[in-house]
This record gives structure tokens, sequence and C-alpha cells, in this order.
């Protein structure tokens, strides 16, 4: 079985005999022992302290050798199952804005936010502003209603005054003479047979 995916035991004999591959990071025991004790203290609960700090020293280093193995592992798992390194950076960036957004920092930011635009929208200058706007639109509209309606009013009066009407029968009388013109030419247009409707003789044979 593979020594990667093998859990560690902490409490284990074996537990700092890992592969020298693994990365470590050295604890130096030594300057925590020359770090002169707190005052107040015994002597037997200063060595009862320093032998929990060595002992948590040495977790932390086991836990990191454990870390390493499991990371090295994971990376083979994806590269046999085919998994592209964008694939697990679009992960890691996924699983990182999860993170922002479920951070305390975010959530108070966000609440933050939330209550400067409660406090902006119910504030009495954003109120005023909101209603000159509404106003000078409904006026704008107004304005425009107004003025349609003056146009289509003035286009009526247009149409029923005498000087558009005696346009209007002057334009009529045109099309009708232009019309009447092309109907008599087509009627007084001589006939390719001969004038009028008089037979063509028979030809007179050889």
């Amino acid at each position: 079985m593979d020594s990667a995916s093998q859990d560690i035991n902490l409490n284990s004999p074996n537990k700092g005999l890992l592969s020298d591959s693994m990365t470590d990071v050295p604890v130096d025991t030594a300057v925590a022992a020359q770090t002169p004790a707190v005052e107040g203290l015994t002597e037997a609960e200063e060595e009862e302290l320093r032998a929990e700090l060595a002992k948590v020293e040495e977790e932390i280093v086991t836990l990191r050798q454990v870390l390493a193995a499991k990371e090295r592992h994971c990376a083979e798992l994806k590269r046999k199952l085919g998994l592209s390194a964008l694939e697990g950076l679009k992960q890691n960036l996924s699983r990182s804005w999860h993170d922002v957004q479920v951070s305390n920092a975010y959530v108070k930011t966000s609440e933050k936010l939330g209550e400067w635009n409660e406090k902006v929208t119910q504030s009495d200058l954003y109120k005023k502003t909101q209603e000159t706007l509404s106003q000078a639109g409904q006026k704008t509209s107004a304005a425009l209603s107004t003025v349609g309606s003056a146009i289509s009013r003035k286009l009526g009066d247009m149409r029923n005054s005498a000087t558009f009407k005696s346009f209007e029968d002057r334009v009529g009388n045109i099309k009708s003479k232009v019309v009447g013109g092309r109907a008599n030419g087509t009627e007084n247009r001589p006939s390719p047979t001969g004038s009028g409707s008089k037979p063509l003789p028979d030809p007179t044979p050889f």
C-alpha cells in the first residue's frame, strides 16, 4: 500500500519514522531551552511545560510531513484521473472565493454597505431628488403631449382652410387633364392596318 495514502497516528511509536524525502521544518529546541522561564513558575512546572512544548512541536513536524505526503498523493490521483492543472486552478479559485464570501470581513462589509444603502435611500435629500426627477419627467411628458396636440390641430386647420382646398382642387384638375389627354391620345392614334376601318386591298396575283 502506498505510504502516502496511510493515515499516521500521532500516538504511534513510529510517527517520527517517515521518509527523509518528506518536507521537514526543524524545530530548534535548544533556543527554547535557553529562553528564561517566566517568574513565578516552579522548576517542576517549568519542566512540565517544556516537555509539553517539545511534544507539540514534534506533532507539528509530523503533521507537516503528513500534509506533504497527502499533497503528493492527491497530485498522483489527479494525474491518473487526467485532471489538468487548469481545472485544479479553477477549483482553488472557486474554493477561495467561497472562503472569502463566508469570511467575517466580507460579511461585515456586505452588512455595512446594506446599512449605507438604506440610510441613503431613506434620507430627505434622496427623497427630494427622486421627487424632483419624477416631477421633471411628468412635466416633460405633458409638454411633449401639448406640442403634439398643437401640431395635429394646426394641420387640421390647414386642411380645412380655403387656400389648401383651392390648391387641392387645382391639383385634381391638373391630374384629370393629364389622365384625359393620355386617353384621347390613345384613341386618335392611327391603326397599323390603315386609316379608319377600311380593309387593305387583296394582293395582285402574278
